[in-house]
């Protein structure tokens, strides 16, 4: 399957905790709209929020996936967000492994190709 390094996303979320993320990552890649979701070290965030400056503990993500994808995956994490507005960021990965990226494409797709 070729697959354009164009099509595949690179998508940042942060879950409060850890439990959050994990149960996230195992939605997203069961459901097929991610290949692989990396959860990294909780990290300390300042933001703004309802005119207050808050800091709280996260724990950022990335989830690997297709444009394809893109909308459904929102959708998943949106449903599933204990958040009441979500990190959500997409970025185009401009270069990858080739193989890397054709395995992205392939475990993002609706039905498993049939094994050999």
């Amino acid at each position: 399957m070729a697959l354009d390094s164009g099509a595949v996303l690179l998508v940042f979320a942060t879950l409060p905790d850890a439990a959050a993320a994990r149960g996230l990552a195992r939605t997203l890649v069961e459901g097929r709209l991610a290949a692989c979701v990396s959860m990294l070290a909780p990290c300390s965030s300042v933001y703004r929020w309802q005119g207050m400056v808050e800091e709280s503990s996260e724990v950022p993500v990335l989830i690997k996936t297709t444009a394809a994808r893109y909308a459904e995956l929102e959708a998943a994490i949106r449903a599933v967000h204990p958040y009441e507005l979500p990190e959500i960021v997409a970025v185009p990965v401009q270069r990858g492994l080739p193989a890397y990226l054709e395995w992205v494409g392939a475990e993002t797709t609706r039905s498993v190709p049939p094994s050999p």
